[in-house]
């Protein structure tokens, strides 16, 4: 009984660990200073996504939603184009569903001069 709860246990660990999709990597960078405002972002992550949200906060301005276009399927990297509030600071906040029906979230930011 004790060898088939472990082997229970090691089957759902590790399904449910490769299961989500992490980013991989963002543009800008998270925690770069880039020379002017970028004309879009961009997001990659490990496995589909389906973005569901897509936030942009500049300094202490309230959040503008970001357009996701005609997405509507599971897809491993998005661009989107990004709103020119100036030199500062942006923050992105993403929201989305992963192919495993998980919802993840996530933000990353960048410094503009």
């Amino acid at each position: 009984m004790r060898i088939l709860a472990m082997t229970a246990l090691t089957a759902f660990l590790a399904t449910g660990a490769g299961a989500h999709s992490p980013v991989e990597s963002t543009a800008p960078a998270s925690g770069s200073v880039v020379a002017g405002v970028p004309a879009e972002i961009s997001l990659s992550f490990a496995g589909g996504m389906r973005l569901t949200r897509v936030g942009m906060v500049y300094q202490d301005h309230g959040p503008v939603q970001l357009d996701l276009g005609d997405q509507t399927g599971f897809d491993r990297v998005f661009v989107l184009p990004l709103q020119n509030m100036g030199p500062g600071s942006y923050r992105i906040e993403w929201r989305g569903l992963g192919t495993d029906g998980h919802v993840m979230q996530g933000e990353f930011s960048f410094q503009a001069e």
